[in-house]
């Protein structure tokens, strides 16, 4: 969790140093300019990091729209792993622990450039050690979790050193 905090505030600064960039170039008339709704039809990758901003005031139905269409559109793994905490929290969106699975595995799977799919090889290794929306494959979960720390992923190492000898 220490590392996710670290990219979220790292995050909340590009969106305040990027400000309204991310915007389409042609705004809904019935969308207001300073809503996180505008940045939904934005082709531009950055608004990516809004669907988190929009998430955190609580704009929830913005915020899932952001991320399924940065999803569909860049194949992003920080929108995969965002989307997939939403539907593990059922915050905005009713609980479904196998589609957050799901989008973990998936962004496991996914070399991103930016590293995001470190983050989610960890996450998707513990989803399967304790069966989160997937049934309980131990050894699969830690070939994920040891890939996440040759990585450098903390947690990952932390998961690992506490798991009991089998």
């Amino acid at each position: 969790m220490k590392l996710i905090h670290g990219i979220l505030l790292a995050v909340s600064l590009v969106i305040t140093s990027f400000g309204g960039s991310a915007h389409s170039e042609q705004t809904s008339v019935n969308t207001s300019e300073l809503s996180y709704e505008s940045f939904v039809t934005s082709t531009k990758p950055i608004k990516c990091l809004y669907g988190y901003a929009a998430e955190k005031v609580g704009d929830h139905d913005a915020a899932i729209a952001i991320f399924e269409d940065c999803i569909e559109r860049f194949n992003s793994v920080y929108s995969m792993i965002w989307l997939a905490q939403i539907y593990d929290t059922g915050v905005g969106i009713p609980r479904d622990e196998r589609k957050a699975t799901a989008l973990l595995k998936r962004g496991a799977m996914t070399n991103d450039e930016a590293g995001y799919s470190t983050l989610a090889q960890y996450h998707y290794g513990v989803a399967l050690i304790e069966g989160k929306g997937t049934p309980v494959d131990r050894a699969a979960g830690v070939a994920w979790l040891t890939k996440a720390s040759e990585a450098g992923i903390q947690e990952a190492i932390d998961y690992l050193n506490s798991l009991p000898s089998s």
